[in-house]
């Protein structure tokens, strides 16, 4: 009975490590007509979050940052340059006026559209398994005892979504827009990075920046 209790507890910690793995996959990506390899001297990033998220927002914009960097393009981040309040007290025409004359010819948002926290809990190991039946009364009444009385465990998710937009300022066009969901994200950090990762290799694949 004690080895069912005890394989009980060994899978409830396994799937807690495997829930603690954050995971990121592109949900939905959209792409303007005509738009094929697009070039820009300078692009802005703007994380559009907040105050609870500031610090997805400044590792979210300092990763895709480099990433342009990365690709030759002249990259800055909305909060080293303007702060938390990005565009506050501003209308449409003075702060595009402000990027252009910084020299700015895009702009990349990335908008939280959705977080979620979960808590579940999760009984013992009742459910059904296919095995051989056992005809023994022992073999079955061990068997079921260590399903029946495992205890139970909860387990937290975290959910987030996210979506980034690319901006053509000097048309102002909508260029390129993506979703990714991301499971239990390890830090702010990780989440960042995973999430720039898929975007810039779907953007990649669409042909989007050159």
């Amino acid at each position: 009975m004690k080895t069912h209790i005890k394989v009980g507890l060994i899978c409830a910690v396994m799937l807690l490590l495997l829930q603690s793995c954050g995971s990121t996959r592109l949900v939905s990506s959209w792409t303007a007509p005509g738009t094929a390899e697009q070039h820009f001297d300078k692009v802005l990033v703007v994380g559009l979050m907040g105050s609870k998220d500031r610090m997805l927002r400044e590792n979210v914009e300092k990763i895709i940052v480099q990433h342009l960097r990365n690709k030759g393009i002249n990259a800055g981040s909305a909060f080293e340059e303007y702060g938390p309040k990005t565009f506050e007290g501003k209308n449409e025409t003075s702060a595009v006026k402000e990027l252009r004359d910084k020299g700015y010819d895009g702009a990349i948002t990335v908008a939280l559209l959705d977080k979620k926290k979960e808590r579940n809990y999760n009984p013992g190991g009742v459910g059904f398994y296919p095995m051989p039946y056992p005809y023994r009364f022992w073999g079955y009444y061990n068997h079921m005892y260590g399903r029946i009385y495992e205890p139970g465990y909860y387990t937290v998710t975290n959910s987030f979504m996210l979506e980034a937009s690319l901006y053509d300022l000097k048309n102002d066009k909508l260029l390129y827009s993506a979703q990714t969901r991301s499971v239990n994200p390890a830090s702010p950090q990780s989440l960042a990075s995973e999430f720039s990762s898929k975007i810039f290799e779907n953007m990649s694949k669409s042909r989007v920046i050159k």
